[in-house]
């Protein structure tokens, strides 16, 4: 089987999350051509891209805690205005990936995943995976979904993401934001942890911290969960936690290079 690789483009890196409803124009537009540039310069298989919803869905998601169930008219309409953030983000990236001539489309999780108590329970991913099969490149995102238990919830781009891996197993999960990877002494940002594995995960729980920003779906720790979820069931998958800041850093992580943490099951 051609190697598949998930790449996730944070949303502390494509937005400031300090600042509602704020992207970061120049970084999109320097992520989508480093995307196009390490396609063209080696054959890294199938790719599939996601995208956080940084300052965009954050915000009204915490305002009405539409994570932890939606019950109430007022929280139907945080639901909608959540949507309607993630939404706007979503064709932001759509649009620059446009614009570079990959042959990326949206597939957002609202339309097509119905959750119960948060869990994906129901998920027509055929149109995802034949896109992959087609050579086209299956955008997906963190959205709102409806919910069979608590009405409506979140998923994040890294639940998304463990789902998919069911059906098209990874064999590398990337995850682009803005820290350098996963830090010891967090907030500090001194000691960088360069590798983690299955036997030393469970120290993390007192040291790798949340996110400094508004984030309603776990911050860093969730991410390294979903990750070694992800590569319990596919040892052979590596993931990594890496910057996206630096100009080429997603270009080489793409490339094969390993900046940040690497996250094995050794």
């Amino acid at each position: 089987m051609e190697p598949v690789t998930y790449l996730k483009l944070g949303g502390s890196l494509i937005t400031n999350k300090k600042m509602p409803h704020t992207p970061r124009l120049e970084i999109i537009e320097r992520a989508v051509t480093e995307i196009k540039d390490a396609l063209a310069q080696a054959d890294i298989g199938k790719l599939v891209i996601g995208h956080g919803s940084g300052s965009f869905g954050h915000v009204p998601a915490k305002k009405y805690q539409t994570r932890d169930g939606v019950y109430d008219p007022a929280q139907w309409q945080g639901f909608v205005e959540v949507w309607n953030e993630a939404h706007a983000l979503n064709q932001i990236l759509v649009e620059a990936f446009a614009k570079t001539g990959l042959p990326v489309m949206a597939f957002p999780p609202s339309a097509m995943i119905i959750t119960d108590h948060g869990r994906i329970h129901a998920w027509n991913l055929e149109p995802i995976l034949k896109s992959v099969e087609k050579g086209i490149i299956p955008l997906v995102q963190g959205d709102v979904v409806f919910d069979l238990a608590l009405g409506g919830t979140i998923l994040s781009t890294e639940e998304i993401f463990a789902e998919l891996a069911n059906h098209l197993p990874p064999s590398r999960v990337l995850l682009a934001g803005v820290e350098k990877g996963v830090w010891q002494d967090f907030p500090k940002h001194t000691k960088l942890i360069h590798k983690i594995g299955i036997n030393n995960f469970s120290e993390l729980n007192q040291i790798a911290g949340g996110a400094e920003a508004t984030d309603v779906t776990g911050g860093m720790l969730e991410k390294i969960r979903v990750l070694m979820n992800i590569i319990d069931r596919f040892p052979q998958c590596k993931g990594l936690i890496f910057s996206g800041m630096e100009t080429g850093s997603i270009e080489r992580a793409l490339l094969g290079e390993t900046p940040g943490t690497l996250v094995s099951s050794n």
